[in-house]
């Protein structure tokens, strides 16, 4: 299977006449992510990202970008060839990220000492932008597990009242710095951990619940992904109603097909509750900068994009706010015949944008810098909020308190 499955090109021309003697620069855009076993956060990642570029297309004269899919499928070593591929193209200007952290933890030296510019809007594994041996080419605007732990914690403890909470986690490098944030936000007393693996299927679910519900936890914290949350979900709806507890999620099971497939279940009972960044779409009235965000997306990609039945909404949300951040960017750079020279400006512009820039989760001012171990986080833990669905599939904001 070839890893390109679809090129989208954006062409931004202006016919003014000060324009005419003007280049036209052709830029590539890698987006390394899962468009087979996550789909719908793929999917939601380029459409929210392409928008943004619509929207602000005044300002991106003599500008063509080409939006490659690279289909890693979750594997970190393919994701390794799709960095390869990008170093070898003369036009390829930044990388896209998806929703799995592991293959940016595990080629995060890899990433650096390249000079591999990656823009992350979803996976949320605390190492992918820490990088202390020199310049940091890795830029996130997403949720961030160093800080999310201690939100998806607080809202365990103060809204579910969980006394004995018990970690389900994903056994991976992000289920790994998920355990490490959570227990550190327990406190003294710490959780039980249960790690789980990829292609855990309904049997093992509904015996890892049942060790789980026997240890005496009042409730499940939950870090995993869509495809592995939903036998989780179903094999609770499947024991007896009177020791179901309530599941408290990392946002991975938005990232697919997941409602769809639990929403019987959630029908039925199930408590469930996920971390998301502080914006939904199910907000009315809707604001003028939220109207053009839906009226970009509506031009650009037409019937195939419904605001009210958008899957993975917060990859459209964090794929649109990053990719404003990189139009401001791109307007702040004179580009360079030697593709790694404006690879380097288009990275220092995004470490001293000159101008605020208003996104769907609030404005932007200064979100990256050079310094501290959060300087290249967009978003923090005020922008964090709990979430939970609607029976229409939409996602409902519970917003902090004070």
């Amino acid at each position: 299977m070839k890893a390109i499955h679809y090129c989208f090109v954006l062409f931004f021309f202006s016919y003014s006449s000060s324009n005419w003697a003007q280049p036209l620069h052709q830029f590539n855009i890698y987006h390394d992510s899962d468009y087979s076993n996550h789909f719908e956060s793929a999917n939601s990642i380029k459409m929210g990202f392409m928008s943004a570029l619509e929207s602000e297309k005044n300002r991106l004269k003599n500008f063509e970008f080409k939006f490659l899919e690279m289909d890693h499928r979750g594997n970190s070593n393919r994701s390794l060839l799709n960095l390869k591929k990008f170093l070898k193209d003369p036009n390829a200007l930044f990388v896209l990220g998806g929703l799995h952290s592991p293959p940016y933890i595990k080629n995060r030296l890899f990433i650096n000492k390249e000079q591999i510019l990656l823009l992350v809007p979803w996976a949320a594994g605390g190492p992918i932008t820490r990088y202390e041996q020199g310049k940091n080419w890795v830029f996130r605007l997403s949720v961030d597990d160093t800080k999310a732990g201690y939100r998806i914690i607080q809202f365990a403890k103060e809204i579910r009242s969980c006394k004995q909470p018990h970690l389900l986690l994903e056994n991976t490098p992000w289920g790994k710095s998920n355990e490490e944030t959570m227990q550190d936000a327990l406190g003294k007393k710490k959780a039980e951990v249960t790690w789980f693996n990829w292609n855990t299927k309904l049997k093992k679910s509904k015996l890892i619940l049942r060790g789980i519900i026997n240890s005496g936890a009042d409730c499940i914290v939950f870090v995993g992904n869509a495809i592995e949350g939903k036998y989780f979900i179903q094999a609770m709806a499947e024991i007896d109603k009177t020791l179901q507890k309530p599941i408290i999620s990392h946002w991975g099971i938005t990232g697919g097909n997941f409602f769809n497939n639990t929403k019987q279940y959630l029908k039925d009972g199930i408590e469930l509750n996920f971390i998301q960044s502080c914006f939904s779409f199910d907000v009315v009235p809707r604001s003028d900068s939220v109207k053009k965000a839906i009226n970009s997306a509506n031009r650009l990609f037409k019937s195939d994009f419904d605001v009210e039945t958008l899957q993975a909404p917060a990859g459209f949300v964090h794929g649109y706010d990053l990719g404003l951040l990189f139009v401001q960017a791109m307007t702040q750079i004179e580009v360079q015949e030697n593709i790694a020279s404006t690879r380097e400006s288009l990275r220092n512009a995004l470490e001293s944008l000159n101008s605020m820039v208003e996104g769907l989760i609030k404005v932007y001012s200064r979100p990256f810098s050079s310094k501290g171990e959060d300087s290249h986080e967009a978003l923090g833990l005020e922008d964090l909020c709990m979430a939970k669905y609607k029976d229409n599939g939409t996602i409902s904001i519970i917003k902090n308190k004070g």
